[in-house]
């Protein structure tokens, strides 16, 4: 299976998440973490993931008679290449964005649920905005943004550290004028 086809779907792109920045989990914890899927759903994507090249064992233990494995993403293969985007049809781009929404949406449900959560104080955004902007102003506006984000996608967990999901969107609402 291609990378981008394993990671079309919901539960495998937030596993893909949680193992973001370096992470390294075992099954048990990545179901704690999803709780609203279940763990023998988990355990299947976890699987596929893993056959697919995306994630790998990064320690084995025995527990009571059993090997817990911890796993880390390897990063090479955790991502779809311009390359491969820019080949998708306008229906895999649909596809896609809802599976990209749906883990989104998914996300945002279980940190809602989570005892203590604080919208507020733990300053959650979703605003929209539409701007207008020339193609030089595209251009420069996207790599503002990468030169924010992208030395921040290198961080590791650290005491004080709480992971986010960051999720620009940026898409044009109407064409452009003739």
């Amino acid at each position: 299976m291609e990378t981008a086809e394993l990671l079309a779907h919901p539960v495998r792109l937030r596993i893909v998440h949680a193992l973001r920045g370096g992470r390294e989990m075992t099954t048990a914890e990545l179901v704690e973490r999803l709780p609203d899927v279940s763990k023998a759903t988990v355990y299947r994507h976890i699987d596929l993931l893993g056959n697919g090249g995306v994630l790998e064992v990064a320690a084995e233990r025995r527990v009571r008679g059993a090997v817990e494995r911890r796993y880390r993403l390897r990063q090479d293969r955790a991502s779809i290449s311009a390359a491969a985007a820019a080949g998708l049809t306008a229906e895999e781009h649909r596809r896609a964005f809802t599976i990209a929404m749906t883990a989104l949406i998914a996300e945002f449900g279980a940190y809602l649920d989570r005892p203590g959560s604080d919208p507020a104080r733990d300053l959650v955004g979703y605003r929209q905005h539409a701007v207008w902007l020339s193609p030089e102003e595209l251009t420069e506006l996207i790599s503002e943004l990468r030169a924010a984000i992208v030395p921040r996608l290198a961080q590791e967990p650290a005491p004080g550290r709480a992971q986010y999901l960051l999720s620009p969107i940026l898409f044009p609402i109407e064409p452009p004028p003739a």
